[in-house]
């Protein structure tokens, strides 16, 4: 029987209060879980999936592993180009989250899927590469670095489209995926992206040379969230 993933679109959000709601979702898909292997009553609450859609104002954002020298503005240029700066606990460096982004956080309960945080990864890596390819954009995967990249065979060339970064407890993800849509690319000058300083970033509209429907985008990565993860998405009424 597939498993069902709820689909929301939280639209434009304060990254801090996207990241609490997962955390809320997170916690108690736990619950449920612990609940369960101690032989509690309700036996037949099972846990949910989830999968956000949302955008926010500009922020950077550092994994628990990053490092804080790949942001190369001060707290004073930060307040003055009004851009925030999150400290996380997800995976990977230093990011940019802002408008012109569909950004995807899946909440799911893996042990429902498969146990394999690296096969997740590139399940997530997959679903945008094929995304890409609806809208006539060649994507792939650069090996050892976590995304998804454009001519990443070509050092000289290489450029990331999509940065990724999850968290997972017990087996329940969040976090998630930043794919560049109509981004304005200048925000990634204050920061070496994701650590890697010899390598660019790109954007949907940049490559096509025309802004992009970022509801298209959407509709073109539940479907292949729903391929890749042989599930059925149902949108929130």
């Amino acid at each position: 029987m597939k498993q069902q993933i709820n689909v929301s679109d939280l639209g434009l959000i304060d990254y801090q209060q996207a990241w609490d709601y997962q955390e809320q979702l997170l916690k108690e898909n736990v619950r449920i879980k612990l609940d369960a292997g101690r032989g509690a009553a309700h036996l037949s609450q099972t846990t949910n999936h989830y999968l956000l859609f949302c955008e926010h104002p500009p922020v950077y954002t550092l994994g628990k592993s990053g490092h804080m020298e790949n942001l190369l503005i001060s707290e004073q240029q930060l307040q003055e180009k009004a851009i925030a700066f999150v400290p996380t606990n997800r995976g990977g460096d230093i990011t940019f989250h802002g408008p012109g982004q569909v950004v995807g956080y899946p909440i799911l309960d893996l042990e429902h899927f498969f146990t394999d945080l690296g096969r997740y990864l590139r399940s997530l890596e997959e679903t945008v590469i094929r995304t890409l390819a609806d809208f006539g954009i060649s994507a792939g995967r650069s090996a050892g670095e976590t995304g998804v990249w454009l001519e990443p065979e070509n050092p000289a060339k290489a450029r990331k489209i999509c940065a990724m970064g999850v968290r997972c407890s017990r087996w329940v993800t969040m976090h998630g995926f930043a794919l560049n849509v109509n981004t304005n690319l200048d925000y990634f000058n204050n920061i070496i992206p994701c650590g890697i300083s010899d390598k660019k970033v790109a954007s949907m509209h940049v490559e096509l040379g025309k802004m992009v429907p970022p509801e298209a985008v959407k509709t073109a990565l539940k479907k292949h969230f729903a391929e890749v993860f042989g599930a059925d998405l149902l949108d929130a009424r």
